[in-house]
């Protein structure tokens, strides 16, 4: 589909990699709606991002919510044919940690926010986006999800993320094969070390670390080269069941 017939809805939209993806969007003619749960981020990113935005409240892995937020973002923006699931916690944490094992809370919740809010968006977009008017190729809708490159070459500390980032990964093509017969694609992208607010309070030395990590480019990834591989998957049809890494090639130590 051509980004100024998008109509998407972006979890994570109102900061970082989704909020990158909202300005790509909408700066090429399409329609977003942010779920998050940052209102006051919320409020700010409406109001940057202009009269193609919409903004709602929401926890993604309550099912009632997103149900509900998907059916007025698809109401607000005259149509749904695009989901991008942005949202996520890091978990980080080692499971034999110093004091004590890991709680299973902060396992399960990482699971919950990366994993389960995922499926739960998707699914979600994928029930509103069947009943679509068939577009060229018999084209419904796109669902692009988040990984990361953890889930391939976890580090100590990243269990529980690399886990749930992995279970992302491993729905990509499971989830593709079954929405075929409604015309609608599942992607997903594993992004590497990418600059968002998360590395703003980082020390210099260990930023240039991490930057030198980086075979080449040697330098933490730019939003925009992350929304730009997302736009270039809505705009492909061919693309579908499979995971693309964007991550300057580089491959995560041990520690």
């Amino acid at each position: 589909m051509e980004l100024n017939q998008v109509k998407a809805v972006i979890t994570g939209g109102v900061s970082g990699l989704g909020y990158a993806v909202a300005q790509h969007i909408v700066a090429h003619g399409g329609a977003v709606a942010l779920l998050d749960v940052n209102d006051e981020k919320g409020a700010q990113a409406v109001a940057a991002l202009g009269g193609n935005t919409q903004f709602f409240h929401t926890d993604v892995t309550s099912e009632d919510a997103v149900v509900a937020n998907l059916s007025a973002a698809k109401e607000a923006l005259g149509g749904l044919n695009a989901a991008i699931n942005c949202a996520g916690i890091l978990g980080a944490g080692r499971v034999l940690g110093k004091e004590a094992p890991m709680p299973l809370k902060t396992f399960t919740t990482t699971v919950m926010v990366n994993l389960i809010g995922s499926f739960n968006v998707a699914k979600g977009a994928a029930d509103l986006m069947q009943h679509n008017a068939p577009g060229e190729d018999g084209e419904r809708g796109v669902i692009v999800n988040t990984a990361s490159i953890a889930a391939y070459e976890g580090q100590i500390g990243q269990a529980a993320y690399s886990a749930s980032k992995g279970g992302v990964i491993a729905m990509t093509l499971p989830m593709a094969r079954e929405f075929a017969r409604i015309g609608v694609r599942v992607m997903t992208v594993a992004p590497g070390v990418f600059h968002t607010p998360m590395v703003d309070g980082m020390p210099e030395n260990v930023y240039q670390s991490l930057c030198a990590q980086v075979p080449y480019p040697s330098r933490l990834g730019k939003p925009e080269e992350f929304a730009a591989t997302v736009a270039f998957i809505l705009q492909n049809r061919y693309l579908n069941g499979e995971t693309i890494r964007v991550d300057g090639a580089v491959r995560l130590q041990p520690k």
